[in-house]
């Protein structure tokens, strides 16, 4: 079947097969928030992005593998509902972007822009992006036989950038590190997964940029 990254709450994970990653994505809770697992397909160790919400779905996705991290995108309760209990259950590591680290309800290790985040053989960099959050970030994982995968938390869905509560600073921030460090970075076949909502892909959204500088959100 066809990875389109539609879920439906309560529903079946969607997974993408890639050579070296195994994605499925995971819709939990009420605010429909997206719960993504990685697996790396050498080596089986499993890292889990926003514990978002429903432990024990998430603990089901996850399996018998075991759990090796818990990365949280930002600081927002629906992204970490669920996290105390996946890893007090599973023993992960959990991380978090050190300007983010209060916000979270246990102890977490601190990220920073430029980090990389070990998914057995493969690796994912951290990418701070300001605005939706002080220290919200992004992940990308270069595929090396393939095109780029993007995991943006709440700073980038299809159609716009995340909530900055009509505060200026906060979308010049946001809107500034989107356009800059990803769009400019990254080619436009970069496919990113959001943390609520459907997928989309670089190239499908670089057109609107001006457009969502233009009116503010």
């Amino acid at each position: 079947m066809t990875y389109t990254g539609d879920v439906t709450s309560g529903g079946a994970p969607a997974v993408r097969e890639l050579d070296g990653l195994t994605i499925s994505k995971l819709s939990v809770g009420p605010m429909d928030n997206n719960a993504y697992l990685l697996r790396c397909n050498h080596t089986g160790d499993q890292v889990l992005i926003d514990a978002a919400n429903e432990a024990p779905r998430l603990l089901e996705l996850i399996g018998d593998g075991g759990l090796t991290t818990v990365v949280t995108t930002h600081q927002h309760m629906d992204h970490w509902v669920a996290l105390e209990e996946v890893v007090a259950k599973t023993g992960a590591r959990a991380l978090v972007h050190a300007d983010d680290a209060a916000g979270l309800p246990i102890e977490a290790d601190h990220l920073t822009d430029g980090d990389t985040v070990a998914v057995g053989d493969c690796a994912l960099e951290v990418i701070h992006i300001k605005g939706h959050t002080p220290g919200s970030i992004a992940l990308l994982y270069r595929d090396p036989n393939g095109t780029p995968h993007l995991w943006t938390g709440d700073s980038l869905f299809p159609g716009g950038v995340g909530n900055t509560d009509k505060d200026p600073e906060r979308f010049a921030a946001l809107i500034d590190d989107v356009e800059h460090k990803l769009f400019d970075r990254l080619p436009d076949e970069t496919w990113f997964y959001p943390g609520h909502g459907s997928d989309s892909t670089l190239a499908a959204e670089r057109p609107a940029l001006p457009q969502w500088r233009a009116r503010g959100w």
